[in-house]
């Protein structure tokens, strides 16, 4: 029903199932690669999406860059593996991707499946071409001691975070710079707007993810640096209890704002990029992005449960972000939403006002701006004829697009 209520969200659903159901009969015949894009949807559907448009060989490299990093970051996640065990096959990963024979198993659900048929992964990283593979040899070594660093250790100050943040997405970032510059579709973008690409994806994820990670079994791990919690809890897990909900609101308007700072940097890298299928790939993520820091600010929900964007509201960026004018007026109209939420009373309110006003002049000065209307409510219930007729486009499109 809260689709329905919007009818540009509902022929982007429909769009959005339509080209899912497009991708399922693109997936290659052979073993390894048949394994590869279905795995991919499963790990990752929206992910899945945006890589498809992206010419053949790009795509594949693509494709496993991101296997390859996730299973690498499944060896990081399971706490059930002793540090002992844990700490070479990080070091070492970049090394197993060229032996099909190698697999460690162990995460749950697809990602079990992954690690037990990492062969087939590797087997398709073989196929690439050399530039792809020692542009993704390199990430994953820098990724894997990375890793292994803070595994060893908290993530105390601001500067620890950062750095984490970049072994696990800056780097991704710059890999992805790499294999666009290794395709010849892009010149190679600077490393500081590759990591800042990569920092305010994952800064989010942290961020929306508070209550899944604080409540991990066997033990959590967290990566909320003590330098922002600190100032209003004793503990991290504090911030979860209803008792503490104004402290933790406040932790959460630091974080958000933190993250905020990467927002121009993102701009100008996207701004720069020549191939369309590149840009989307970069920019719907993007703007999800902004989107989430919107939903999460000044919302105590983060902390009680599950906070996402809505289904209709993500297929609609998806199906609408076509250019720098889309992105501009949806990180214009994010930061908007976002602006509108903030309480003067909140310690950090002035600092994510300026920073939220630097990401709208950005956007102002672009002379790009259009009215796009995104907004992060619930949807209210209209007429019934009109979710019916609505109902009825939708079956159409369904069947013209299976044409």
């Amino acid at each position: 029903m809260g689709a329905l209520s919007r009818p540009e969200e509902v022929v982007a659903l429909v769009k959005l199932r339509v080209a899912a159901g497009q991708i399922k009969r693109q997936i290659p015949a052979e073993e390894h690669w048949a394994f590869a894009y279905d795995m991919l949807q499963k790990v990752s559907r929206s992910f899945a999406l945006v890589i498809q448009q992206l010419g053949p060989e790009l795509r594949n490299a693509v494709c496993i860059f991101y296997l390859v990093l996730r299973a690498l970051d499944t060896v990081e996640d399971d706490t059930s593996i002793p540090n002992d065990v844990k700490l070479p096959i990080l070091r070492d990963f970049y090394r197993h991707v060229y032996n099909p024979d190698w697999r460690y198993s162990c995460g749950t659900n697809h990602y079990k499946v992954l690690m037990d048929k990492f062969r087939l992964v590797s087997t398709a990283f073989l196929e690439l071409g050399e530039g792809y593979q020692k542009a993704i040899e390199e990430i994953t070594r820098r990724m894997g001691a990375g890793m292994a660093k803070f595994i060893c250790q908290e993530v105390e100050t601001i500067d620890d975070y950062n750095e984490y943040c970049h072994y696990v997405a800056g780097l991704v970032g710059y890999g992805l710079s790499r294999l666009f510059h290794a395709a010849g579709t892009e010149d190679l973008a600077s490393d500081q707007r590759s990591n800042s690409m990569g920092l305010f994806l994952q800064k989010t994820n942290i961020i929306r993810d508070y209550l899944e990670d604080i409540n991990e079994i066997p033990k959590c791990r967290m990566f909320w640096p003590r330098e922002i919690w600190s100032k209003y809890a004793d503990k991290l897990e504090d911030l979860k209890y209803e008792e503490n909900s104004e402290k933790a609101v406040q932790c959460l308007n630091d974080m958000v704002t933190n993250a905020l700072v990467h927002a121009e940097d993102c701009l100008q890298y996207m701004s720069a990029l020549k191939d369309n299928t590149n840009f989307r790939f970069c920019a719907i993520p993007q703007i999800m992005a902004i989107g989430t820091c919107a939903i999460c600010y000044n919302n105590v929900k983060v902390f009680r449960g599950v906070v996402k964007m809505r289904r209709g509201l993500t297929a609609r960026i998806i199906d609408e972000t076509k250019s720098m004018s889309d992105v501009y007026s949806a990180f214009y109209e994010f930061s908007s939403l976002l602006e509108s939420k903030i309480d003067d009373n909140d310690p950090s309110s002035a600092l994510t006002r300026k920073r939220v006003e630097a990401i709208k002049r950005t956007c102002k000065s672009s002379g790009l701006l259009k009215r796009r209307g995104y907004d992060l409510e619930k949807s209210k219930y209209r007429h019934m004829l009109v979710m019916l007729a609505l109902l009825l486009v939708a079956i159409i499109f369904s069947v013209l697009y299976a044409k």
